[in-house]
């Protein structure tokens, strides 16, 4: 298997938060490996072993033009001896972005489904065909969700206790479910969905813990803050450009648009808003990935 860095843990020296009382420090998951790193690092740990085991050969797996999970699958892939298929969202465009580049670079063949197709990528029907055209396949879900990407989101901090409270993005919960399920009783996780109206997750949230056999007998205390999608999946505001941009200056710590930067925008916000207790602990999960911020400056004035 590959054998990535341990993640450091980089304390945040913020006016804001010494105001607050409260000490804010950030998990850099981003440092753990130059190509399969962040959340998708653990999300694929299972899945990659799991493929080993059975004997499989080729992995396929979903993703859009710029997705995280398509870059850091074609790599693991690529390094531990995989072929391996990306069914992408939507029509095809040459010449293509980095993110797809770099994966057939990486040895990854490309299949695109148009947007009305695509939504059918969990259905049997779909399932049945791709294994028809590609034969005996590994399929991974799109972004490594599942009860294999849970598990190995529970490795994710390994040694937190002296936190009170760790904040993440979230797009689909599997990684929240998976620091949920590896957090002490007294520990609570608060997660930022990335999506306009995320309150919708809680639901798919509690059934992924309810699915999954939990290291701890009693999973810590969670809860979604969702005023900080700043539009939805993919969007963005001069705001939080800004922010992010003064975030990197600062403290020498790149954000993606999509996910962290909104959730670290949000802690800051709250933070001035004395959502905390003084006293507080925070870790800020750094969940890796800048795919998105390569399509975002190659479709806009930024």
């Amino acid at each position: 298997m590959l054998t990535p860095l341990p993640a450091p843990i980089q304390q945040i020296n913020s006016a804001i938060a010494h105001r607050a009382n409260v000490e804010l420090s950030v998990l850099r998951l981003d440092l753990m490996h130059p190509l399969v790193n962040g959340n998708k690092w653990f999300k694929l740990k299972y899945n990659l072993l799991e493929a080993k085991q059975k004997n499989f050969t080729t992995l396929l797996t979903f993703g859009g033009a710029y997705s995280n999970h398509i870059f850091a699958t074609a790599a693991a892939g690529n390094l531990l001896g995989f072929r391996t298929i990306g069914v992408i969202r939507g029509e095809e465009k040459l010449p293509l972005n980095p993110t797809l580049s770099f994966a057939v670079q990486q040895g990854m063949q490309l299949v695109y489904l148009n947007r009305e197709t695509y939504r059918q990528r969990n259905t049997p029907q779909l399932q049945q065909d791709l294994q028809q055209r590609f034969g005996e396949v590994f399929v991974i879900p799109e972004g490594g969700s599942n009860l294999n990407g849970i598990r190995g989101c529970t490795e994710i901090i390994c040694e937190a206790a002296e936190f009170d409270t760790v904040c993440v993005a979230c797009g689909t919960g599997t990684t929240l479910a998976g620091i949920v399920l590896s957090l002490h009783p007294k520990q609570r996780a608060i997660a930022f969905p990335i999506l306009k109206n995320g309150e919708f997750l809680r639901q798919e949230i509690e059934i992924l813990l309810k699915n999954t056999p939990k290291p701890n007998s009693f999973p810590a205390s969670w809860e979604l803050v969702c005023n900080y999608h700043f539009g939805g999946y993919a969007k963005v505001n001069d705001e939080l450009l800004l922010f992010s941009q003064q975030f990197q200056q600062e403290h020498g710590i790149p954000l993606d648009y999509v996910y962290t930067a909104k959730m670290f925008y949000g802690v800051m916000d709250l933070l001035q808003q004395g959502f905390f207790p003084p006293g507080d602990r925070l870790l800020l999960i750094h969940t890796g990935g800048l795919q998105g911020n390569i399509g975002m400056k190659e479709r806009s004035h930024f």
